[in-house]
């Protein structure tokens, strides 16, 4: 009748190894749950960590503080454990001499060591059991029979548990890890080429400004944004209703001018002395048609209209309509579409060595999949505020013969590569400048 129990025991703690949903489930049956099939007095789980045993449970225990005197004895006792995959009993008696006076202080007479191996034969640790009472061949057997069984759910728990970097890192051991960093040291050294993001933007490389010729405000607009035009093609008109009052005024001043000469005229038949009033008459009337003659060449100016062929540039007519506009204030640009480039705003925290003709890539907003190639063109000596506020530099690129140019306006993010590097400088440029920011170094 007892070996019909013990088997049912087994079959009963097997099942609940089966069950085990996590390690830490399987880690408490082992050296908790066990007792029921070999009594003991303690137990502890040892799990292999490389070359080396690592406490992870004990009985009675819900966690194993590692700093513990206790648990500090065992993780070096645990080193002089036999690997060799079989099952071991240990006296104290015959214990070595580093061992035995700690052995008497923490554990009983006798223990038991079970290796925890998996399916395919790999250690995946040690069970150290401990009682008053030798460990007879029975226990020893009923033990391999159940830790089959315990191998093979701790290895099944293992590999669903452990986190995909674990593999890599159990890679990184020992030979592998110093191949792995003289690897990582010759590939610091493979040459790159030396680069920066920027915002981008295509503009025309030729475009003419289109200013107002005097001061006013802004009438109308007779194109639209982006729209093609002819050279005589009217563009915008100022506001003319100032200049028509002038002129009216300045037509009636002309009149009264030239009533008062006549008058004049008629009175230096009669009177000699009236002559002189003459003189001083028609000098007003020609003063009043230099004024009207003015007035009349600043109507002539009025209307603004296109000198070349192109494309209107502007942003938006309702931001000019109405507003006051001073001589020479630029109102729009006038570009030819085969004209195109590239305006890039590299901020000076990110700026690298760079000579013309350097290669530009441009990575259109909306073409984010069809970069257009470039080369750079001109770069400026002193920073200024980009349109967004940060202290950057200005530089213009052209397109590479027989690329596809995009509309004017459309804006992106520009590559713009510099000098062949060493990959390592490539990656740890920022961090060195920065630390010699703070340092000085």
């Amino acid at each position: 009748m007892s070996e019909v129990s013990d088997l049912g025991v087994l079959l009963q703690i097997e099942a609940r190894a089966l069950q085990a949903q996590t390690l830490a489930a399987l880690r408490f049956t082992i050296v908790n749950e066990t007792h029921a099939l070999t009594p003991y007095r303690q137990a502890a789980l040892f799990e292999a960590d490389g070359e080396q045993l690592r406490l992870s449970a004990a009985s009675g225990l819900v966690s194993v503080a590692s700093e513990s005197p206790f648990a500090v004895w065992l993780g070096q006792f645990a080193r002089r454990f036999p690997r060799d995959g079989a099952v071991h009993r240990l006296d104290l008696a015959d214990a070595a001499s580093e061992d035995a006076d700690s052995w008497a202080e923490w554990l009983p007479e006798h223990l038991l060591l079970v290796p925890l191996s998996g399916p395919q034969g790999q250690a995946l640790g040690v069970v150290l059991y401990a009682r008053e009472q030798p460990w007879d061949e029975a226990s020893v057997e009923l033990a391999q029979r159940l830790y089959s069984t315990y191998g093979y759910c701790f290895a099944a728990l293992s590999q669903t548990s452990r986190p995909a970097w674990s593999h890599v890192r159990q890679w990184f051991k020992g030979r592998n890890r110093w191949l792995a960093l003289g690897a990582l040291a010759l590939g610091m050294l493979i040459p790159v080429r030396l680069s920066v993001l920027a915002p981008a933007e295509v503009i025309a490389l030729n475009a003419v400004a289109v200013a107002a010729p005097q001061d006013g405000v802004v009438g109308s607009f007779a194109v639209a944004p982006n729209a093609r035009v002819k050279a005589g093609d009217l563009l915008f008109s100022l506001d003319d209703s100032a200049l028509s009052n002038r002129r009216q005024v300045a037509l009636k001043g002309l009149e009264i001018a030239q009533a008062d000469a006549h008058i004049a005229q008629q009175r230096s038949f009669d009177d000699t002395k009236s002559k002189a009033d003459v003189a001083v008459a028609l000098g007003r009337v020609r003063e009043k048609e230099a004024e009207l003659a003015a007035v009349d060449s600043q109507a002539q100016r009025v209307e603004v209209r296109a000198d070349r062929d192109g494309v209107a540039i502007f942003a938006d007519a309702n931001d000019w309509l109405g507003r006051p506009v001073q001589t020479g204030e630029r109102v729009m640009q006038l570009a030819r579409p085969e004209d195109g480039g590239i305006l890039v705003w590299l901020a000076v925290s990110d700026a690298i060595q760079l000579e013309t003709d350097a290669p530009v890539r441009l990575f259109l907003h909306t073409e984010p999949l069809s970069p257009r190639a470039g080369r750079l063109i001109e770069a400026s000596y002193q920073a200024s505020l980009s349109p967004d506020g940060v202290a950057s530099y200005r530089l213009r690129a052209g397109f590479e013969p027989g690329t596809e140019l995009p509309r004017i306006g459309l804006r992106g993010t520009a590559r713009i590569s510099g000098d062949w590097v060493l990959l390592g400088y490539y990656l740890f440029r920022r961090p060195i400048a920065s630390v010699r920011e703070w340092t000085g170094l």
